[in-house]
């Protein structure tokens, strides 16, 4: 019997909701990043197996927006809570619940099964793991509970296992090779912000968005011409850095993935615009890729 399903991976900002996908998958396919709201649109990241399909609903964290985008980026991670077979909610170790958790479990319908994971056990005590597996079971029905380190990958195996066991009966969605449901070029744009994301100060990153300019595909390699957005003229100084360093860094590490995605030389021209307040202009927030 062929098994395949829906899953929502559901959680606040910052608690590992990509890092577990792409250590369920066994490979790269979420940008990640230490900064809350790395995750910005829903994407599936499909796992296929000879007996099943299971696709994987990446969603940005549930918080209180103070921009358009950040509404856009709620209103996506909403539209996953239905219609779909199975929710994870993951959050972190606490003593006791989080507000933030709260009001997002209130939101679930209740015909669908959610399980419990709480992530980052190994940068947490055992007695601070026990207590917040008990006091969150308290709150809400959770069909399962489950501890894990999706960066270390502690109790993942065990926890695809049980995800299994939720998946019925049904079509292979996407072709065997499909890992991502997601375009390429918005895959490229996703790596630039990553690398932007991990290099810069934090008070930058959240202003940021990349737009691929022109991509021209050649016998022998890929030109591209990027741009990374900011809101502020002094963020544009910070993206270039001194003598262009920082900006260079960003351009060779997104290279040297992109060249890994597109098995192929990559050529890639990175440069640094300002769109002030873009954040809250729905026609530049439509324009990098968040419809």
């Amino acid at each position: 019997m062929f098994k395949s399903g829906f899953v929502s991976v559901i959680g606040r900002p910052n608690v590992g909701k990509s890092t577990l996908i792409n250590s369920l998958l066994n490979q790269k396919v979420a940008i990640v990043s230490n900064k809350p709201q790395t995750t910005r649109k829903n994407m599936n990241a499909i796992l296929t197996r000879d007996d099943f399909q299971i696709i994987f609903i990446d969603t940005p964290g549930m918080h209180t927006p103070k921009n358009n985008l950040g509404k856009y980026m709620v209103k996506k991670a909403k539209e996953v809570k239905s219609d779909v077979d199975l929710i994870l909610f993951i959050t972190t170790p606490e003593i006791n619940m989080r507000d933030q958790d709260k009001t997002i479990l209130e939101g679930f319908d209740k015909n669908i099964p959610v399980i419990l994971i709480v992530n980052k056990i190994d940068e947490n005590d055992q007695i601070r793991v026990a207590e917040s597996l008990k006091n969150y079971s308290k709150e809400f029905d959770f069909k399962e509970i489950i501890p894990i380190s999706a960066l270390k990958g502690k109790n993942v195996d065990k926890l695809l296992e049980i995800i299994l066991n939720y998946m019925q009966e049904g079509p292979k969605y996407y072709p065997d090779d499909m890992i991502v449901d997601a375009k390429e070029r918005f895959l490229i744009c996703e790596m630039i912000r990553e690398k932007a994301l991990i290099l810069l100060s934090e008070e930058v990153p959240h202003g940021i968005a990349v737009d691929i300019v022109s991509m021209e595909d050649k016998e022998n390699i890929v030109k591209i011409e990027a741009e990374i957005i900011c809101e502020k003229d002094g963020h544009k100084g910070i993206i270039i850095g001194k003598n262009g360093d920082m900006l260079k860094r960003i351009s060779t590490y997104s290279r040297q993935e992109i060249e890994r995605l597109l098995d192929k030389k990559v050529f890639l021209k990175v440069w640094v615009k300002v769109r002030k307040e873009w954040r809250n202009d729905n026609t530049f927030i439509r324009d990098f890729g968040y419809k």
